[in-house]
């Protein structure tokens, strides 16, 4: 019975795959209409994203067969739908963030900025928030953490011990900041997750001092990993769910004049994120440090030692690093100019160059935030990597050769997640098949009776519900299965969709408390150190502050910047042709 049992689980995914659809088949077969239809896709869709029965973006994928073969959308229509501009704008990005991270740029600017804040406990947990939620608004998550995760234990590594002297000064402790392999004089017992870390040999149960060392050691780990997701959502690029956002609005109300670009939602969203980051630091430092602030803030002498040792590895890896090359100081520039370009594009509160070098009939910029960032990653394939010269050819002597450019194909293939192209991709498509087949008006029909629930207290529902789902799925797959609900429902009770739909972006966000929940957690999770428990009540409570402090974002400053106080124009459809007419929604 055991081995019946252990070969249905090892089948599992091939089961899902083969009985879910015929188990949700008297759907369309019961009720033969395209709404119908629809749902079937998209609860199909759900439970293979869900249960990752498939690779998530494969299952990205069916809209191209379904749609067609159900008479919901033409496959050139649906097609269409898996590269728009929010697509175009994630690939640009993402070059010149793997242009930055190539040479090696993000780890000057965490070293830098290390050096800066400085070592002392509270503050060096404060830095590393700092570096990583910052590097996070420009590059991968998943990278960022990669990086800072071996950087922060090999500076713990030297915090917990007694300074040695010349070995310390010189880095020869650590020289790559790679985690060091414990000493033959200690044993070593296991994590929850496989995982180990040393305690001296004869000792049944850790002392004090080791106790908190490891507990500082779970708080900087967290630290790291946390402040990725957070960092994240600070600018349309910098985590997947923002992009889903901007596709979905452009394409269910094609008539928004562009409401959500870089320069308004970095100017919703950073605010957002600092006060989350903020309050983030200050709950770590109390779960980790204590309440001792004079010993969190290192005030004393052996800590102090301690801090300076430390201190001298971030000093000798800075070193090491050597003068900024020309090809980091080229990737410098065009980053810095991608930023400028992005924020002045069409920022809403004066005329940007878009309006007035590439406008359209109505004085709209043309070109858009993708335009943008796809030039910036042309130029990348221009530039050369070493100031111009000609130099020989060590593999052909006699002959001359060119110094490569800034970013080549092969590097860019390794790295770009194709994966979520399609993901985004297949939102896109989920979306315009709700609204092709009729599937959002009806939910809309079924979702009036909320509109005698108070404003605030939908917002508030929907982050605890999000960020609930966002522990056990995807956070794409999460955004792509609400948006287009959650705006038919805003269309339905005369809101502005975006009171709803901002709220569902940044919930995404707020996956704290599992390993699986997003891939920075995973990686942290891996190092070792650290307990499911530990993450869990750590992330629980980080939940509920991201929930609130997203609930005060959506109430606030972003009513000015998005004009959430009215129902737009470009939001009526037949089902809301009243709503112009009414009073708007407090």
């Amino acid at each position: 019975m055991a081995t019946c049992w252990q070969g249905l689980w090892a089948y599992r995914s091939y089961l899902l795959v083969f009985f879910l659809p015929i188990f949700l088949l008297p759907l369309p077969i019961l009720v033969p209409t395209k709404e119908a239809y629809c749902a079937y896709s998209i609860i199909l869709m759900a439970l293979f994203w869900c249960t990752e029965a498939l690779p998530l973006a494969v299952t990205a994928l069916f809209p191209i067969v379904l749609y067609p073969m159900m008479g919901i959308m033409d496959a050139s229509e649906v097609c269409i739908e898996y590269l728009k501009d929010s697509n175009i704008l994630f690939i640009g990005g993402l070059l010149v963030a793997i242009a930055v991270e190539h040479w090696n740029l993000h780890k000057r600017i965490a070293l830098r900025v290390l050096l800066i804040v400085g070592v002392r406990p509270a503050l060096l947990l404060l830095g590393f928030m700092l570096v990583t939620a910052f590097l996070s608004m420009w590059i991968s998550n998943t990278a960022t953490t990669a990086m800072m995760v071996p950087i922060a234990h090999a500076v713990l590594d030297q915090l917990h011990r007694t300074p040695k002297g010349k070995d310390v000064e010189e880095g020869s402790d650590n020289p790559t900041f790679e985690l060091q392999e414990p000493s033959p004089q200690k044993e070593e017992t296991k994590c929850d997750n496989g995982q180990v870390h040393p305690v001296p040999a004869g000792s049944l149960e850790p002392t004090a001092q080791q106790r908190e060392e490891l507990r500082f050691s779970q708080g900087m780990s967290l630290c790291v990993c946390y402040s990725a997701s957070i960092g994240g959502i600070a600018t349309l690029t910098g985590t997947t769910p923002n992009l889903v956002l901007q596709g979905q609005v452009n394409s269910l109300f094609p008539q928004n004049g562009n409401v959500v670009n870089f320069a308004s939602w970095f100017s919703f969203a950073f605010p957002a994120m600092a006060i989350l980051l903020l309050l983030s630091w200050l709950w770590l430092q109390i779960l980790f440090l204590g309440f001792n602030f004079r010993k969190n803030f290192g005030i004393g002498g052996q800590a102090q030692e301690r801090a300076r040792a430390a201190f001298r590895v971030i000093q000798t890896e800075h070193k090491l690093l050597g003068p900024m090359t020309f090809a980091e100081k080229a990737v410098s520039v065009l980053f810095v100019t991608l930023v400028v370009l992005w924020f002045t594009r069409e920022p809403g509160f004066f005329v940007g160059w878009g309006n007035l070098a590439f406008p359209n009939k109505d004085g709209n910029s043309m070109a858009s935030d993708g335009t943008v960032a796809i030039f910036i990653g042309i130029i990348l394939f221009l530039v050369p990597s070493k100031i111009p010269g000609l130099t020989p050819d060590p593999e052909n002597p006699g002959r001359l050769k060119a110094p490569p450019a800034l970013l080549n194909w092969k590097t860019v293939n390794e790295k770009m997640p194709w994966n979520i192209v399609f993901l985004l991709g297949g939102g896109f498509a989920l979306a315009k098949g709700s609204e092709k087949s009729g599937l959002s008006e009806w939910l809309g029909d079924k979702l009036t009776p909320l509109q005698n629930v108070p404003s605030p207290a939908i917002a508030f529902i929907i982050c605890l519900l999000i960020a609930t789902f966002t522990e056990c799925t995807s956070n794409v797959a999460t955004t792509t299965l609400f948006l287009p609900i959650l705006a038919s429902m805003a269309q339905a009770i005369c809101l502005h969709p975006l009171y709803v739909m901002l709220p569902c972006t940044l919930a995404a966000s707020l996956a704290f408390m599992l390993p699986v929940a997003t891939p920075p957690n995973a990686i942290v999770f891996s190092f070792g150190g650290l307990k499911v428990s530990d993450m869990a009540r750590t992330g629980f409570l980080l939940n509920i502050i991201g929930v609130l402090v997203i609930t005060l974002a959506i109430n606030s400053w972003s009513y000015p910047i998005f004009n959430l106080h009215t129902f737009p124009s470009w939001a009526d459809t037949n089902n809301t042709a009243n709503c112009l007419a009414t009073t708007p929604r407090p």
